[in-house]
């Protein structure tokens, strides 16, 4: 068996099958979604506000229930089995959403117990923290002295100690400065080496081609565009964006 049939043969971690999320307003906001995210691999989705990114992340997470279709993690359907699916994945919001008033290695040790990892010592919190880049002055603080990008940092350290299979990253290098977010592109190579399935949403284009296996582009809903990275890695990937969003790419095509 060679390489590429060893990939061909790695477990669908994530899967969008027909995944559609209709409102009572009339308004589509995922379309006849399908894709997969294998073990090891890294798909990053593009697109505009309002594509409906976040919203294919929130029905991965079960805060929202399909209209039709189904988003699998592990192979278990997250709206009909949200507890099991749930083990298997850990999230990193746009904005973490942590406690304030406890420092860093504070919330990363709330946040573990709370998923029941009671194991971690005060050294496994320092590694993964400063794995993330937080300098270690930083990890006795308070939160509420933080910066965006500190705080996403913490995030990523949360779901990395999370230990699940799959990670859902909804815009991840928001509020990161340049080497803070080639730090974050370095510190997504491990997870995927580690064997990791993260599917982020995302709009850095330039990071996109060059961290993920696969890139998608949504818009209104639907998936009009994914593409390998032997695929996009001779193409202008933030024209071939601005062509789909603009429409001189035909997006039934």
């Amino acid at each position: 068996m060679n390489d590429s049939d060893a990939g061909n043969n790695k477990f669908e971690m994530l899967q969008a099958i027909n995944l559609t999320k209709k409102y009572e307003d009339g308004l589509t906001a995922v379309d006849a979604l399908s894709f997969a995210v294998k073990q090891g691999e890294v798909y990053a989705m593009l697109g505009a506000n309002g594509a409906g990114k976040t919203t294919t992340i929130n029905l991965f997470l079960n805060l929202i229930e399909p209209t039709f279709g189904e988003a699998k993690i592990n192979g278990i359907t997250t709206h009909k089995n949200p507890l099991d699916a749930k083990k298997s994945i850990a999230f990193v919001s746009e904005n973490v959403m942590l406690y304030q008033d406890f420092s860093a290695v504070q919330n990363l040790d709330f946040f573990s117990k709370l998923g029941g990892k009671s194991n971690y010592t005060k050294d496994d919190y320092k590694n993964v923290l400063l794995r993330v880049g937080l300098q270690e002055e930083a990890h006795n603080k308070k939160l509420k002295g933080f910066s965006k990008g500190m705080r996403q940092k913490c995030g990523i350290a949360i779901a990395i100690l999370k230990d699940a299979p799959a990670i859902l990253l909804d815009e991840p290098t928001s509020g990161l400065d340049p080497k803070a977010g080639l730090e974050f592109m370095t510190l997504l190579d491990e997870l995927r080496s580690e064997g990791k399935s993260i599917l982020m949403s995302t709009h850095d284009i330039f990071r996109a081609k060059e961290v993920a296996d696969f890139v998608g582009i949504m818009k209104e809903g639907k998936l009009v565009m994914q593409k390998n990275r032997d695929q996009i890695k001779n193409e202008n990937l933030e024209e071939l964006y601005i062509n789909y969003m603009s429409g001189y790419i035909d997006t039934a095509a």
